[in-house]
């Protein structure tokens, strides 16, 4: 299996992160891994090439697990527990590991089709997860099955049709609608200039230049979006905000948005 320089580069951002970590090698196995290699690709042939639609593959998939990581550290930086340490029903890495494999497996649904593919999905990834489960904590079947769980929380809830209720699910919910920078779309504009319906996601998406998640200035996650074209609030407020608004993470988050050059617009 050859993977593209942004596959890897993405995963060396995420491994970085999970440095000293107790789940860096499963991690590290389920990156590699050929059946989820296979469903990314497959996905993406179907979304891509059948469907005219953007990027819903490898690429896309191990952009939601860094975007997770990168929620998840600074909750957890700013003295945040993340629902399974509330509950004390498990750890920190534990909660990393469910949003590593909700995010490598909440569209391979679109392997079948896009509507309902977040249920496609759990019903594909949750033989994918067990195996994961079983490894890492073979004689732990309450172990297991609480993270089961949780991952099909974060797979049936990401396209925010389904109340979750977990911060897990929450940190899933906007690590994929904020997978929204302009070369996600950039295949399929390169594939088409026919105009069809959905377009007008694959416009504004182009118009998004970066999306950056950081330390917030009042809450301890901020999300800053540049933009060069004001048809990118289109990206923002039908994509990214009916997520935020369904996430339990919500009350954390601080929003900007800006076309490049104009001045910056505050939503939360």
């Amino acid at each position: 299996m050859i993977k593209s320089p942004k596959e890897e580069a993405i995963e060396r951002v995420i491994l970085r992160k999970l440095k000293g970590s107790t789940i860096k090698d499963i991690a590290e196995a389920a990156l590699r891994d050929p059946e989820i290699n296979a469903y990314h690709e497959y996905a993406n042939t179907v979304s891509i090439k059948r469907l005219k639609y953007n990027d819903h593959g490898p690429v896309h998939m191990r952009t939601v697990v860094l975007n997770a990581l990168t929620l998840a550290e600074l909750l957890h930086e700013a003295g945040i527990l993340l629902s399974l340490e509330q509950e004390e029903t498990g750890s920190y890495d534990d909660s990393r590991l469910a949003v590593i494999l909700a995010g490598l497996l909440h569209d391979i649904g679109m392997c079948a089709t896009r509507m309902n593919h977040e249920n496609l999905s759990a019903s594909f990834a949750l033989p994918i997860v067990s195996r994961f489960l079983e490894m890492l904590y073979p004689k732990d079947i309450r172990k297991q099955i609480l993270l089961r769980g949780l991952c099909i929380e974060c797979i049936v809830g990401h396209m925010g049709f389904v109340k979750v209720n977990s911060l897990e699910a929450g940190i899933i919910l906007i690590a994929d609608g904020a997978d929204m920078e302009k070369g996600r779309a950039r295949i399929p504009m390169l594939l088409t200039h026919d105009a069809k319906v959905g377009d007008i996601h694959q416009y504004s998406s182009a118009a998004i230049e970066k999306l950056k998640i950081v330390k917030g200035e009042k809450k301890p996650i901020k999300i800053d979006i540049e933009m060069h074209s004001d048809v990118g609030f289109f990206q923002i407020e039908q994509v990214l905000f009916p997520k935020l608004e369904m996430s339990p993470i919500k009350p954390y988050v601080e929003l900007h948005a800006t076309v490049i050059g104009s001045e910056v617009k505050k939503y939360l």
